[in-house]
């Protein structure tokens, strides 16, 4: 390691604390009570649903905490905060709210949906192209800002109640699994409460499945649901950018 990454190591860890020959100049407090609150700004601004949750006094704390074990390591502050939900599930404090950290997980999924490249969006009418034999051997291309996941218990409503950019959700939490769907179409980052088979569906996508066996996905999860009907809520919701073909498996001729 060169000295200068070594010096910049050193006041790095000053501005979390640790002893550096700077610390005693008078400027230098300043500076890193300056730097101090910007991290922690950036906390509680990144994690709005956690805030609202808890208060700004506690995630401010809390971001605090956070902000003496985990550097920033961008220069963008919107990034700032990879791993705080994973933190704030072996945070002390927050051992009687259980469910902040999934609450911290959409929030961070937010912010990547919202920090995603462009990419076109699948139109609606492209479903119609696509005759029954097509289904298995389609791929469905996701969006680079869909981000989803699968909870237990209705963590999406409770974290669509918390932002003051969704309308809906509810304060309560309720032992019901459900999903959420995020992406960026456009300008803005869009929400959908996702069902077993809408979930399911999407899983298999993101691991490659054909949209044959997505939709096998699908009935798996739920024998009745309407594939048809979560294929086109899905596309108009702008999950996709386009279907594309599986690659024509290589012709063995035999020796």
């Amino acid at each position: 390691m060169s000295l200068l990454a070594v010096w910049q190591d050193a006041f790095a860890a000053g501005l979390r604390g640790a002893e550096h020959p700077l610390a005693a100049h008078p400027a230098f407090a300043v500076y890193r009570n300056t730097v101090w609150k910007g991290w922690i700004d950036a906390v509680e601004a990144n994690y709005p649903a956690v805030a609202s949750l808890t208060g700004s006094d506690w995630a401010r704390a809390a971001g605090a905490a956070f902000a003496e074990v985990r550097a920033p390591t961008n220069p963008m502050m919107s990034l700032y905060g990879e791993g705080f939900a994973d933190f704030l599930a072996e945070f002390p404090p927050a051992g009687s709210l259980p469910f902040l950290p999934d609450v911290a997980r959409l929030d961070r999924a937010w912010t990547e949906a919202h920090l995603a490249a462009d990419a076109p969006v699948l139109e609606l009418g492209a479903l119609a192209q696509l005759d029954a034999g097509a289904m298995e051997r389609t791929h469905c291309r996701l969006h680079p800002s869909v981000r989803f996941a699968w909870f237990a218990t209705t963590i999406p409503t409770l974290w669509l109640a918390n932002r003051t950019d969704f309308e809906g959700g509810e304060l309560l939490l309720d032992d019901r699994p459900e999903g959420l769907l995020l992406a960026r179409p456009a300008e803005s980052v869009e929400a959908l409460v996702l069902d077993a088979a809408a979930f399911a569906f999407l899983d298999a996508c993101r691991n490659g499945a054909t949209l044959l066996d997505c939709a096998i996905a699908a009935l798996a999860a739920d024998p009745k649901a309407d594939l048809g009907g979560l294929l086109g809520r899905l596309i108009g919701f702008g999950a996709f950018t386009d279907f594309f073909p599986i690659d024509p498996e290589p012709l063995h001729v035999p020796a």
